[in-house]
């Protein structure tokens, strides 16, 4: 057998047991991007092969939950790609404010650096008193530190500049509390955010969601578990509701692109269509 057919082979052993013991199935996730990272978590646990996981993830629930953390989108910062943050201010918050209550579904918040900066736009444009965001994660780890929202100070110059391209209205400082080398956000936009662990692999839809936001995760999934998101996404958003990708993501291909239209395609601002 080939070296990378063995390894195709051992990774799906990897990934039954893992649904098997958890109940997590990462069987649909992009086989590159998936091999990879599993490789490296050979590598970093210095063992001789991916099927030497298995009894590690079997029996060993903290190093499934290191493999959680590998498997995570991570990669995230405050008003990341700053235009795309003033269009949702510009465009879709004019249309949010003709709603009496606004939920938001952060679906993958990862560390938690996007609620945050929509809470502060949201508290900008006097919409904050009546919006529950809801953001979620599959990882644990991730979800502790959006809950707690304390950030490294060096990363406040990069969210400064960020937040004032985005057409900040205020100080990016007024948000946050400096302390010990980190930034703690304020509780005032903590309030208005429920953390919630939510697995997009498998669990169901919310409910009653007038803006989604989805950046960046679906290229990590092959087609199939796209549009099973995607069609979850269609299932939780009202009627005229948006949805909101990353840049390298698009209905185009999905079986839900007849259900929306393009309100923003630079940004990749979608609404859902009224008769479907």
């Amino acid at each position: 057998m080939k070296p990378e057919d063995m390894i195709e082979f051992e990774v799906n052993q990897l990934l039954e047991a893992i649904n098997f013991r958890y109940g997590y199935d990462f069987r649909d996730y992009s086989r590159a991007s998936l091999e990879r990272r599993i490789l490296n978590r050979v590598q970093l646990s210095d063992l001789g092969s991916v099927s030497d996981m298995v009894p590690k993830i079997l029996h060993d629930a903290d190093f499934f939950d290191l493999f959680l953390r590998d498997m995570s989108v991570t990669v995230t910062e405050m008003f990341r790609e700053p235009l795309v943050f003033k269009k949702v201010r510009q465009k879709v918050f004019t249309q949010l404010k003709t709603y009496a209550r606004v939920n938001i579904w952060h679906a993958g918040c990862a560390t938690g650096e996007e609620v945050y900066s929509m809470a502060i736009m949201l508290k900008e444009e006097g919409l904050l008193e009546r919006t529950r965001i809801y953001a979620t994660d599959y990882n644990n780890h991730s979800l502790e530190i959006a809950r707690k929202g304390i950030y490294p100070a060096e990363k406040i110059k990069l969210f400064t500049q960020n937040y004032q391209g985005s057409g900040g209205k205020a100080s990016f400082a007024d948000y946050y509390l400096a302390k010990f080398n980190s930034a703690k956000m304020a509780e005032s936009l903590k309030e208005h955010i429920t953390f919630a662990n939510h697995n997009l692999m498998k669990d169901q839809s919310f409910a009653e969601m007038h803006l989604i936001v989805c950046r960046n995760v679906l290229i990590y999934f092959n087609p199939r578990l796209q549009d099973r998101v995607l069609s979850l996404f269609k299932e939780s958003l009202i009627p005229r509701g948006f949805l909101l990708l990353g840049d390298k993501e698009t209905l185009e291909f999905s079986q839900v692109k007849s259900s929306f239209e393009v309100f923003a395609s630079k940004e990749r601002i979608f609404r859902r269509l009224i008769h479907v």
